[in-house]
């Protein structure tokens, strides 16, 4: 699972990919390595319009995953949107896209440690996004934070694409990389967003670095 991603494009460029018209990050610095319920930026349907903002990435869990638990750290990775847990968001009010330059995988090495493996769209690491959910919810996250309210999200997993399954067999982000598949997981009703839950090509993606908890080109 998808647990460690990078962010090396500016907000310009993710305002012009994703059609951002709100935008209230700020001054957002490039973000090397985002790690679960890290604040990153992802972009919404607001108030009429597509907004930049920032959220913990980490949405709700199942309750039947908090038992006898104090805290809920949230789930990164979705995969199965049948479940009623996850359909509720299904929406496009609880819809975003989460932009990303390269995302990483555990690479199992013969002697049995595990360091990330990153993938890219190519050496440059051209922007693009993962589809995702978002909603805003209370909850105790960190037993010394106590209960807050946040702004979550995490992104859909799919089936791997071969470049991505000989290191990592069970899962990969959905990825979209146009303008228009952007806009389709974003209006679009749920049966034709959701057709977007499918692995990149083949030949989309390559390994741009072996080992790191962050990726800078």
């Amino acid at each position: 699972m998808c647990n460690l991603y990078s962010i090396a494009k500016g907000q310009s460029a993710i305002r012009e990919l994703t059609r951002a018209m709100r935008d209230t990050t700020g001054n957002l610095p490039p973000l090397p390595g985002v790690f679960p319920d890290y604040a990153a930026p992802i972009v919404r349907n607001h108030q009429g319009e597509r907004e930049l903002t920032m959220a913990r990435w980490g949405m709700p869990s199942p309750a039947f995953a908090l038992k006898g638990k104090k805290t809920d750290p949230g789930i990164t990775n979705v995969r199965n949107v049948a479940s009623p847990h996850w359909r509720r968001w299904l929406g496009i009010e609880h819809r975003c896209v989460v932009p990303f330059t390269s995302f990483s995988e555990n690479e199992t090495m013969p002697d049995g440690t595990k360091p990330p493996i990153w993938f890219a769209l190519d050496e440059l690491r051209p922007l693009a996004c993962f589809a995702g959910i978002w909603t805003r919810w209370t909850s105790v996250r960190k037993l010394k934070e106590g209960e807050t309210t946040n702004d979550l999200f995490a992104f859909l997993t799919t089936e791997p694409s071969k470049v991505v399954g000989r290191y990592h067999p069970k899962a990969m982000p959905v990825i979209l990389t146009t303008p228009d598949e952007i806009d389709t997981w974003m209006n679009a009703p749920a049966p034709e967003a959701l057709a977007l839950q499918r692995p990149l090509d083949d030949d989309a993606l390559i390994v741009v670095k072996h080992g790191g908890k962050a990726d800078e080109p």
